[in-house]
């Protein structure tokens, strides 16, 4: 393991007070972030090659008025259209490209929105990403729970009705094994139609027992797709890995994983091109594997505890209705989460435009839902949240606002025979 301690509520020691000074200050004294570390699996595939390539030609200066209306003109939006929804040209379009984004959410998904919930079942991580609050070198709580604890959490919340929940931990193998993360699946199975799990990348055995355990799709984050940027917001740790973390859908797929998911965190480099690339991870890889599910989401930085080093470029709410709008009119069939970082008017709107689900009952910390669920006042053993969340309405509220918006909550669109 390259790196193993964590702060845990205590004072770095000199050491690791000097190893994270050189980690920030000398990138010599860091691995190189495009080399594979032992343990790690290499599947050589060629969605990379396809991403980057037009990732690294997007000018999207050179868009003009004339390319974005012709995008919203065809009836089938090309990689070329879409770049163009993307560009600063189409702003001024965003009304239209709302009016056609709606129409083909409608014409696809109707007038539904899927509700889950995440839960966190540790914070411990070995990675060091200066704009996560989980962070190694971040003083906070540390947590992991035991299997009586995630199955008290997950009853707490099947009782309030939902029935999809996403797994999360820190990344950290040493702590939250996949043999962990598989029991908790296992429990989950008792709860819930659907399992999603966003952790660490996985070889694709790992990917193929975690299905078993119960596991119905993963989702990873890449981050950011520029590789430069990624170097310096990724320090120490398996996350710093670029190219290994880019396959892990693939992977996930070839373990047998029903559906992936997809994101960039706007804000940590150009939105536009991690959008692109974001978008055509999807657009790829849906080619390959087209009996998988395929989803996005484009979440951007929200604050952190101790954290004075990130300064997000700014990716506005009408920026963000602009991406959403653009994947939904490029890719029509795709599923398109918005998280509880935005806040309750943006969810409100863009669910009766692009997006078709969205988390309710949210906590980033870990086992504290029966406090936030029931009111009953936290003992204080909680770990710490991953950032901070924007909209912290109920499942129940969410579900009344949701109907009292015209469209009809899904809990649920599979049945087992």
């Amino acid at each position: 393991m390259e790196n193993s301690f964590f702060v845990d509520s205590e004072k770095l020691s000199a050491a690791a007070l000097e190893k994270k000074h050189r980690l920030e200050n000398d990138p010599s004294s860091r691995k190189d972030h495009m080399e594979y570390m032992e343990g790690m699996e290499i599947i050589r595939s060629d969605i990379c090659e396809k991403v980057m390539s037009q990732v690294n030609e997007y000018d999207y200066s050179r868009y003009s008025a004339r390319d974005v209306v012709a995008a919203l003109e065809h009836e089938t939006c090309s990689i070329e259209d879409f770049k163009a929804l993307l560009s600063p040209a189409a702003e001024p379009y965003l009304e239209r490209m709302a009016q056609k984004a709606k129409a083909e959410t409608v014409k696809h998904f109707g007038n539904t929105v899927y509700l889950f919930t995440p839960l966190y079942i540790a914070n411990y991580c070995e990675n060091y990403c200066v704009y996560c609050g989980f962070n190694c070198y971040n003083d906070i709580r540390r947590m992991k729970l035991n299997m009586e604890q995630i199955e008290h959490e997950m009853k707490v919340i099947s009782d309030s009705g939902m029935e999809e929940i996403l797994i999360l931990t820190g990344e950290s193998r040493s702590k939250s094994s996949v043999e962990y993360i598989g029991e908790a699946c296992k429990l989950a199975r008792k709860y819930f139609r659907m399992v999603g799990l966003e952790i660490y990348p996985v070889n694709t055995d790992e990917y193929k027992y975690l299905h078993e355990c119960g596991a119905d799709y993963v989702t990873v984050f890449q981050e950011t797709y520029d590789t430069d940027k990624y170097e310096t917001l990724h320090l120490l740790g398996h996350k710093r890995v670029w190219p290994y973390r880019f396959d892990s859908q693939e992977r996930a797929l070839m373990g047998g994983m029903r559906g992936a998911g997809f994101s960039a965190l706007l804000g940590l480099s150009d939105f536009r091109k991690d959008a692109l690339a974001s978008a055509l991870h999807v657009y790829y890889l849906q080619r390959k594997y087209p009996h998988a599910e395929m989803s996005l989401s484009c979440p951007r930085l929200r604050p952190i505890i101790n954290n004075d080093k990130i300064n997000p470029l700014d990716v506005h709410e009408t920026q963000l209705c602009q991406v959403l709008c653009a994947y939904r009119i490029f890719m029509p069939y795709v599923g398109i989460t918005v998280s509880s970082r935005e806040s309750e008017s943006f969810r409100n709107g863009i669910v009766k435009i692009a997006a078709t689900k969205i988390s309710a009952g949210v906590s980033t910390g870990i086992g504290d839902h029966e406090s936030k669920y029931s009111g009953k006042e936290s003992d204080g053993a909680e770990g710490d949240e991953q950032f901070e969340i924007n909209d912290d309405r109920s499942f129940d509220k969410m579900y009344k606002d949701m109907s009292a918006e015209g469209l009809q909550p899904v809990l649920n669109d599979y049945l087992y025979v």
